[in-house]
């Protein structure tokens, strides 16, 4: 199942290039696949402590 996009690709992109690098075809699907994984575990521990707010401390 594929999972919906959460980075903005044309700014990460930018990024990367702003730093003298290139961005491979599949860096942005990598960095997405991160990004959910951060989020899935910042929601398991905010659920964890009975709270229904994710807070950076979670992430």
């Amino acid at each position: 199942m594929a999972e919906d996009m959460l980075v903005v690709g044309s700014k990460v992109k930018a990024y990367i290039k702003s730093k003298g690098c290139h961005t491979s075809g599949d860096a942005l699907a990598a960095l997405n696949e991160h990004v959910h994984g951060i989020i899935d575990g910042a929601v398991r521990r905010c659920q964890g402590n009975k709270r229904s707010t994710v807070k950076p401390q979670d992430m």
